[in-house]
């Protein structure tokens, strides 16, 4: 990516090279992990936190050309995480439209061919016997409340992307040997969306992507995306799993509030004065 920006060839880095230079800085690229000396300025990194209180981070929000620009890289601190999703009647034909077209541009005809086939999805992530603070169990055991919350058969998929202790593959296989109706699998991400009953995970974007196939989702793990998600509340976890069973949230009002009117859409003639916005939010001199 580092070498792309430089080149001029990343359409997101490019537009904010842009504005920078339009506001009189010069603009400097230097690879993620090489140390930026104090007070020369501000800096952006991709993905990691902010260095420094004059520092933000910029992400990709799950699919391209949609970004956002902030002052964390926790997606839940984020400005849509504690904004409120109010959808507007008078944008519905237009959120419609919107919500088709990425339908179709992410998924082909997948979308419009689903079913509620009787099956939990159950995708995992990273460090499986960790109970980090953000939440609410460790993946393991969020698996073990599924398997003890729904008598539906649950499918759950390792991501392709992590690395896997011995001991973390160990205890999900002994828990698919206890349970026969558990099935682990790795990939098959769009055929699961299109079947299964719901989704229930910590805050995989696999939960976003299942917006595009009317899927709703138990999270049980703060998010960006959670505005249309049931939180699982540990004090009541069948409350959560009832809720998932009967929701039926307006996805595409959502989808288009969350993409096009809360991030930066690169494809679009007025993004480098959303990002010139966003940067301003945050103190920058643009």
């Amino acid at each position: 990516m580092c070498q792309s920006a430089q080149a001029g060839k990343h359409n997101f880095i490019g537009k904010i090279d842009a504005v920078m230079t339009r506001a009189g800085l010069d603009v400097q690229y230097v690879p993620l992990g090489r140390t930026v000396p104090a007070g020369k300025g501000w800096t952006m990194s991709h993905i990691k936190s902010p260095p420094d209180a004059k520092g933000l981070c910029f992400r990709r929000v799950y699919h391209y050309p949609f970004w956002q620009i902030e002052n964390s890289a926790e997606r839940w601190a984020w400005d849509v995480a504690q904004a409120a999703f109010e959808p507007d009647p008078a944008e519905a034909k237009e959120a419609a439209r919107f919500y088709g077209f990425w339908q179709n541009r992410l998924f082909g005809d997948a979308p419009q061919n689903t079913s509620r086939s009787g099956f939990v999805y159950v995708p995992l992530q990273g460090k499986l016997l960790d109970h980090r603070p953000f939440q609410l169990c460790s993946p393991l055991e969020m698996l073990e409340h599924c398997l003890a919350q729904t008598r539906l058969p649950v499918i759950t998929t390792l991501h392709p992307n992590e690395h896997y202790e011995r001991a973390e593959i160990a205890a999900l296989m002994k828990l698919e040997k206890t349970h026969d109706r558990l099935t682990v699998q790795t990939g098959g991400m769009a055929e699961l969306l299109a079947a299964c009953d719901h989704i229930v995970t910590q805050n995989s974007s696999v939960a976003f992507n299942g917006y595009f196939f009317g899927k709703p989702s138990l999270l049980f793990r703060k998010a960006d995306f959670h505005h249309i998600a049931v939180q699982a509340v540990a004090e009541d976890l069948a409350a959560g799993f009832d809720a998932v069973c009967q929701a039926a949230p307006d996805y595409a009002a959502y989808v288009h509030w969350f993409w096009q009117k809360n991030s930066i859409n690169a494809g679009r003639p007025e993004a480098e004065d959303m990002i010139a916005a966003r940067l301003r939010r945050f103190g920058w001199p643009v």
